[in-house]
């Protein structure tokens, strides 16, 4: 067995990546804001002003944002695919 590890090369992404990081980041600060927003119903409290209730709306765009990443993703992993396969196989 070999003990070596090999490194990974230096650009890994993909095309859409950062959309999808940047759409779970925008997720889960609406996330928290919808159950800091929703957390005065149970606790009997005053409700907050409409701008934490504006910030619960990042969670849609969030979802938004990194649906959009995927499909990117997706049209690139396509064009490769369709670029790879109108290539001539060439003999060994």
């Amino acid at each position: 067995m070999r003990s070596e590890t090999h490194a990974a090369p230096a650009n890994d992404s993909a095309p859409g990546d950062g959309l999808v990081k940047a759409g779970v980041v925008l997720f889960a600060i609406g996330a928290v804001a919808t159950l800091v927003t929703v957390a005065p119903l149970f606790l009997g409290t005053d409700p907050f002003p409409t701008v934490a209730y504006t910030v619960s709306m990042l969670m849609g765009v969030g979802f938004a944002v990194a649906a959009a990443g995927v499909l990117r993703s997706i049209a690139a992993q396509r064009r490769q695919a369709r670029s790879g396969a109108a290539a001539p196989v060439q003999a060994r």
